[in-house]
């Protein structure tokens, strides 16, 4: 992969093996600043009255969490926000913008890495067990919840793809300890043309006891079929430390056990919610998140959807787009923030 304005030293970088995390975090302190500065709508929102907080925190099983935080300085906090990372993502990339956006508007942004991904310590893209990975997503949000400066504040989960499915399980596991949800087309099942065939699965299921972190399960392109603008989809290319090597066997089993599980319980799903889907996304199933807005038993919920976008409705759409889907997802916070609070 070659990137423009990337000398010999930083390609160097660029090619090496990042499974696992030194390697990953090297490659974030030296790109970080040419990360910032790329000419994307999501890194024209300025830090000045934010206060910005980074840091690493060995969870329960020892794991070492990448974890960042977004804070305004001047006004009083509206709520807490609590971000769930997609696929082979990070919090440290996109996010960045996407949080400067949100707590700008007045509201606590807490992140974290998965393990695995991003900075956090674990084999890059492997996930053993979703449910522990959604343990340890419950056991860092509830920790930062108990801090007295946050307890009272309502607070809400926010997902982005892989990580709607997350912030769903969480649900599932806390029924009564989220005020609503922010999901951005959520991963309630992945679309068929990302599936493989059911007699390729079949093999790769037996396969996958014995093989588990192989990377064999074939894949189509999916920053080719997130990103609808062609300069945002060159962007994405920055995201040093994305996964973006095939998944790994126990991964794609995992995270199609888990979509399969999500779409029989919809009708559990009972919290406030706002889904968010591009009619035209071919990663994550739209027809899901419609059969979720109609399946679950929340007597508050709103489904929005986006004629002719993509699967990256914050990161790959027209810029009108971006400002239209942080219009509703803002909208939609300072209504329910408010209506907690009385």
């Amino acid at each position: 992969m070659k990137l423009q304005g990337v000398d010999d030293k930083l390609q160097r970088i660029l090619d090496s093996n990042m499974d696992e995390v030194p390697a990953r975090r090297h490659a974030r302190e030296a790109f970080k600043d040419i990360q910032l500065g790329i000419d994307h709508i999501l890194f024209k929102t300025p830090s000045d009255g934010l206060k910005i907080n980074e840091s690493y925190e060995v969870n329960s099983n020892g794991i070492e969490i990448f974890c960042k935080s977004w804070l305004p300085e001047a006004s009083k906090l509206k709520a807490a926000l609590f971000y769930c990372h997609g696929y082979g993502d990070t919090c440290s990339f996109f996010f960045e913008g996407i949080a400067r956006k949100l707590a700008s508007s007045g509201y606590g942004v807490f992140a974290m890495d998965y393990p695995g991904f991003g900075l956090s310590e674990g084999l890059h893209g492997f996930i053993p067990s979703f449910d522990e990975l959604v343990d340890d997503v419950v056991e860092h949000y509830s920790k930062i919840k108990e801090n007295p400066d946050f307890h009272s504040l309502p607070s809400f989960l926010f997902g982005q793809s892989m990580g709607g499915a997350v912030v769903l399980k969480m649900h599932l596991k806390q029924t009564k300890a989220w005020d609503g949800a922010v999901l951005v087309a959520p991963m309630c099942k992945i679309a068929d043309d990302m599936v493989p065939p059911k007699w390729l699965t079949k093999i790769l299921i037996g396969m996958a006891s014995v093989l588990p972190k192989h990377k064999l399960v074939p894949q189509k392109d999916l920053a080719e079929a997130a990103f609808r603008e062609p300069k945002k989809k060159d962007q994405a290319a920055y995201n040093v430390i994305a996964y973006k090597d095939k998944p790994r066997l126990l991964t794609a089993l995992e995270m199609l056990k888990t979509t399969e599980e999500i779409e029989r319980r919809l009708e559990e799903v009972s919290l406030p919610l706002l889904i968010l889907h591009g009619e035209a996304d071919t990663v994550t199933d739209p027809s899901v998140s419609k059969a979720l807005y109609e399946k679950a038993t929340s007597s508050n919920k709103t489904l929005k959807l986006y004629k002719d976008a993509y699967h990256s409705l914050l990161e790959g759409e027209p810029d009108e787009i971006i400002i239209q889907v942080f219009d509703d997802i803002i909208s939609w916070l300072d209504k329910h923030s408010l209506k907690v609070e009385t």
